[in-house]
């Protein structure tokens, strides 16, 4: 069955230990700028969201990669970057509709998330659960179950 990292944004406190253990697993260093994943921070609304790759069904960085270096691992369904292929030329970054991939300048290389080989550490470490690693239809229930208690909640408010 396939799994995908659904992201609850309204359990997010926008801690960053997503990012945190994400650059460490991937880079041996605490630093959220190397991490696969980021919280944006919308100050004003009180509102966090961590955004990561959702590993498209037709992910259109891998379409338009002109060095073929993008590719699903079949094994984790990840859309991963072979670093060896990847020319730099950033389209990828520029393409991906959810700014999902990232451009380290100091390797002169490009990120994304790769699932951790199917053991995501920013789902794991997250004691919030605003990330988690489900079954994809798992997601899909979880999601109509919020937005039916969230109209559930407006129509107790017009009743008022």
């Amino acid at each position: 069955m396939e799994k995908i990292l659904m992201i609850n944004p309204e359990k997010c406190t926008a801690c960053r230990r997503c990012e945190l253990v994400c650059s460490a697993k991937h880079t041996g260093e605490f630093n959220p700028a190397r991490s696969r994943v980021s919280v944006a921070a919308f100050l004003d609304e009180n509102f966090y969201m961590p955004l990561v790759c959702q590993q498209c069904d037709q992910p259109v960085c891998m379409e338009i990669c002109p060095a073929g270096a993008i590719s699903r691992d079949e094994k984790t369904g990840a859309v991963a970057i072979e670093e060896a292929k990847c020319v730099g030329c950033r389209m990828c970054m520029l393409s991906c509709p959810f700014g999902a991939i990232s451009y380290i300048p100091e390797e002169k290389k490009l990120v994304k998330c790769d699932l951790c080989d199917g053991e995501p550490e920013c789902a794991l470490f997250c004691p919030w659960n605003a990330i988690e690693y489900v079954e994809a239809d798992q997601a899909a229930v979880a999601k109509k179950r919020q937005v039916a208690n969230r109209l559930k909640d407006a129509l107790k408010e017009v009743r008022v």
